[in-house]
């Protein structure tokens, strides 16, 4: 079997807001067809435009090569293979960035082909499952044009999650930081009320986890907050910190009665080995399209296993992207959740109507996937229907 070519898909929701932290509102689809018909999809959670240019520009040299032109004609079996081919020979402007997330996208698709053309789910390719269902969580994002509107909806949708059949939720409250954006401004005592009242909605027979999406400067401010939470259970506190700052994530591992999570952004494995190492983080949080693939997602699993660290995966696409994860999950035994909406509970067309689901939750279980491959299947209409008119991301809103 060889690689005949590979399709960039741009989608944009028509409504699409700039201002919203959400970037469940576009999509880079990949997908990678071979000589034999058979073929995979894939995605990445970046900038769809430049992840499409890192796929299909033409190279100049040898060390700046298009991932496109590098794979054709490749077995896409040779996952490893092409991962490394494509990491080498695109170093000079890859290495990180948007070239490892449109790697990413093909890295997927590439297993997603693997799985078709053997008739197995992917987790079965990755080693097989040691456990016998996924557990969800909800994210749940809110919105208001006051604190007291934004703690009510959070309160709202903790309940509603509950009342779904959700064992877990992550409370996504974003009151400052780099991703505020003329939203809702918070003081550090609003951020405890609002947990407090979602603590208190939905009991302690309840997972809660908190994002706060890069909020304090330094660790001491951090730690100044997240002390007046010690009975509140919190599973993890997400990017208290920014990115860069693995001093300061390492003394919070140090002093925080909470799990540290971090890794949404994080490109490779050497990445995550800093975070782990060095920012001394308790839960990984790698997602699968912008980590580099399954195939370097399953790397930093290990490793995350051999540390004695938490994987839990980000995702905030689509289908595609929530097929690959569950795949992830199934298959490493370091994996206690992942992050999961249906579609009934979706606010994005996209995650709604880009491809059926197949998970299906049981009393706030996933089922391990049965189908080949990664078990999804594209719905053409909606490609069709949110397919972005312009390449230019300028002008294309």
């Amino acid at each position: 079997m060889k690689i005949t070519d590979i399709e960039c898909h741009i989608l944009v929701v028509p409504a699409l807001q700039k201002d919203l932290t959400s970037s469940s509102q576009d999509d880079l689809v990949v997908i990678v067809r071979t000589d034999e018909g058979i073929f995979g999809v894939g995605e990445t959670d970046t900038g769809p435009w430049l992840a499409k240019a890192a796929i299909e520009a033409p190279g100049s040299h040898t060390m700046a090569l298009g991932i496109k032109d590098l794979l054709i004609g490749m077995d896409p079996f040779d996952t490893s293979a092409i991962w490394e081919k494509a990491y080498t020979y695109t170093a000079m402007s890859g290495r990180r960035g948007a070239v490892i997330c449109a790697m990413g996208a093909i890295d997927m698709a590439l297993w997603d082909i693997k799985g078709k053309a053997l008739g197995l789910p992917v987790y079965k390719l990755l080693g097989g499952s040691p456990k016998e269902y996924i557990t969800p969580y909800a994210s749940l994002l809110p919105n208001g044009n006051s604190i007291q509107e934004y703690r009510e909806s959070l309160v709202d949708w903790a309940i509603k999650a509950k009342q779904f059949g959700f064992r877990a939720a992550k409370l996504e409250c974003l009151l400052g930081g780099p991703y505020y954006h003329g939203g809702i401004q918070g003081t550090d005592e609003d951020l405890t009320e609002i947990v407090t009242a979602c603590r208190e909605a939905v009991g302690f027979d309840f997972d809660l986890m908190v994002d706060v999406a890069y909020l304090w400067r330094d660790a001491a401010s951090c730690l100044r907050t997240i002390r007046k939470w010690e009975d509140l259970d919190i599973y993890f506190l997400e990017t208290p910190l920014w990115i860069d700052n693995l001093d300061g994530y390492a003394r919070l591992a140090r002093e925080s009665h909470i799990r540290i999570a971090a890794g949404e952004w994080q490109n490779t494995r050497f990445e995550f080995m800093d975070l782990m190492d060095k920012g001394m983080i308790d839960v990984a949080q790698p997602d699968i399209g912008r980590v580099g693939g399954l195939t370097e997602a399953l790397r930093v699993a290990h490793l995350a296993q051999d540390r004695g660290k938490l994987i839990v995966p980000h995702c905030w696409k689509t289908g595609i992207g929530i097929a690959a994860t569950a795949h992830l999950a199934a298959s490493i035994p370091n994996c206690p959740f992942i992050e999961f909406l249906p579609a009934k509970l979706c606010e994005s067309a996209l995650r709604r109507e880009l491809v059926a689901d197949p998970l299906i939750m049981k009393e706030g279980r996933l089922m391990l996937p049965d189908k080949p491959g990664l078990g999804v299947e594209l719905n053409l209409d909606a490609m069709e229907k949110y397919a972005a008119k312009q390449t230019n991301a300028l002008t294309a809103f």
